[in-house]
């Protein structure tokens, strides 16, 4: 494989700022702290070329799955083979388009058997770095663990592997000669190595492979001045100024404060509530998409949901858990309000947002000019990693 080569330069005092603000932030400002989110972490290293420029850190590699580039490899075939789900209809690729920065542009995707789900699908630029995984579970702290719930769910199906067509899955791959050559090159001191165990570690290791530091952010943080235009310049200075708060849950050098790397000491795995819903007054949101609340049974978890890295933002539209917001330019809008005025999403009453009682103490709102709020969305744009979306390494090898 390929690999990206990169100028290696000094990240901007701005960016270290950051950083720093995504390892020491109080969570309770916030909204609320839980016990499991702060905890003494041992992060791993590896000796896989992730291809990073030397001033960010590497991803954190779990001890009992470490990187190879033949779990890469045979992981990429796994993610886009549809003979991975149970009618042999979907990949995992039907949800997570390379072009759309592995988003799949749709508010809510739908599974194999045509099961609407409720969570819109998320991109996976830089998704190594997440210290928990999909939009509302603390528990899921490894992509290995996480693969689970697509490949094995049941309400709703996704993939819709189960206990009658697990041995035939199996069997599919089994039967195909490239799959038992990859399979032993990944394990080749395994007599039986095509089983699912393996199967979610190849995925989680194509997965974590999906690094990229390329936008032109990036150059420009690395010293090339003429990356950002004026406007994006202007937009960036917003983006970290206190007047619209947009750091404090989005920071650091993924963008999210959801982070772990291989530098990481404390755990943490922030979640919060944004103003989305308000539905009886009392910050409930809609039933069965109550975010946190759902695994805590926590009033205060209610609307609760880990922060996404803002990285290729551009390119995965629909925005929030549900894909309720279209655009980019709602979404300042949204934070510009202070959360959601009263309207209907689907037909049902949203309620008034603004006035969750859960809502995150950073989301009060600011005002900008229209010139301001177009840097803004300027700035947000120079976070697309456009090579990334077509990085052969991360395609279809199928095609």
């Amino acid at each position: 494989m390929s690999q990206i080569q990169f100028s290696h330069r000094v990240v901007s005092a701005r960016l270290k700022l950051a950083g720093t603000l995504s390892a020491c932030l109080v969570l309770t400002a916030c909204g609320g702290s839980s016990d499991w989110q702060h905890e003494e972490f041992t992060a791993s290293q590896s000796d896989f070329d992730f291809a990073i420029p030397d001033t960010i850190p590497e991803p954190f590699v779990p001890e009992d799955n470490p990187m190879s580039e033949a779990k890469v490899r045979l992981g990429r075939h796994l993610f886009y083979d549809n003979r991975l789900s149970g009618n042999q209809t979907q990949s995992c690729a039907s949800c997570h388009e390379q072009a759309l920065g592995f988003a799949d542009g749709v508010a809510l995707p739908t599974g194999s058997t045509g099961e609407q789900l409720a969570r819109n699908s998320q991109g996976l630029l830089n998704v190594a770095y997440n210290s928990t995984f999909t939009w509302s579970n603390h528990s899921l702290t490894t992509l290995s663990d996480q693969h689970m719930v697509p490949l094995f769910a049941e309400f709703p199906v996704e993939l819709g592997i189960n206990d009658l067509n697990r041995e035939e899955i199996l069997l599919r791959l089994s039967n195909d000669p490239d799959y038992q050559s990859m399979f032993a090159q990944a394990w080749p001191d395994s007599a039986d190595a095509i089983n699912f165990s393996n199967i979610s570690q190849a995925l989680a290791s194509f997965i974590r492979s999906m690094v990229s530091f390329n936008s032109d952010f990036d150059r420009y943080e690395r010293g090339d001045t003429s990356a950002l235009t004026a406007s994006q310049q202007r937009g960036r200075a917003l983006f970290f100024d206190e007047k619209t708060e947009c750091f404090h849950c989005h920071g650091g050098f993924n963008f999210s404060q959801s982070t772990l790397h291989s530098g990481t000491v404390f755990f943490e795995a922030p979640f919060f509530n944004n103003g989305l819903y308000n539905l009886d007054g009392n910050g409930s949101y809609p039933e069965g998409n109550q975010g946190l609340y759902e695994l805590t049974g926590k009033e205060e978890d209610k609307g609760k949901f880990r922060p996404v890295s803002l990285r290729n933002i551009e390119v995965t539209a629909p925005y929030m858990h549900d894909g309720s917001i279209s655009t980019l330019a709602e979404v300042i809008e949204f934070y510009a309000a202070g959360g959601r005025a009263p309207t209907t999403v689907n037909g049902v009453p949203t309620g008034d947002g603004r006035k969750n009682p859960n809502k995150s103490g950073f989301v009060g709102g600011f005002t900008l000019t229209e010139q301001e709020k177009q840097d803004l969305l300027n700035f947000l744009k120079s976070l697309t990693d456009h090579r990334f979306n077509s990085d052969e390494r991360f395609s279809n090898p199928y095609e």
